[in-house]
């Protein structure tokens, strides 16, 4: 699959890395992501965008961030990066599974605002990034019950 329209961004859930691998190394003629538990958004790279509300909800510093071995760890690859598989760290899923839903407004605001995410983009809206955490946290909570991990699919 080559996305058309831009780069998107599949956040899903998966028991393992190999098994994670399967959203996007097919077999069949199904579309990226099918089968799994998953939302589709354009515009937040895990890479990125996503760094600021990471450190936000977990506590951590960029550096502590950045350095965590699952932080965007390449797990599969199809063709030459035609779509790409990487992993989020367990501490973000642990931490956003529980963290109190009413707060996720305030640091979607604090995550706008941040210096290091959205580059060349004025004035993110914090309400798309707060809708954007309120899925993430969903599927956290999925996952961490299931005894999942995320990871984020991305078809440039």
């Amino acid at each position: 699959m080559i996305c058309r329209v831009g780069v998107l961004y599949g956040y899903y859930a998966a028991a393992d890395d190999r098994d994670a691998v399967r959203a996007v190394v097919r077999a069949d003629d199904q579309p990226v992501g099918t089968g799994f538990d998953q939302f589709v958004i354009k515009g937040i790279d895990p890479a990125v965008e996503l760094l600021p509300a990471e450190a936000l909800i977990t506590g951590r510093d960029h550096d502590e961030v950045t350095a965590d071995p699952r932080r965007c760890a390449l797990i599969g690859m199809v063709g030459d990066g035609e779509v790409v598989a990487v992993s989020l760290t367990d501490t973000f899923r642990d931490e956003l599974a529980g963290f109190d839903r009413t707060m996720l407004n305030d640091v979607a605001v604090g995550w706008a605002r941040s210096p290091q995410a959205f580059y060349g983009t004025p004035d993110p809206d914090p309400y798309i990034l707060a809708d954007f955490l309120t899925d993430l946290a969903g599927l956290a909570t999925r996952a961490r019950t299931e005894g999942h991990r995320l990871y984020c699919w991305i078809c440039p």
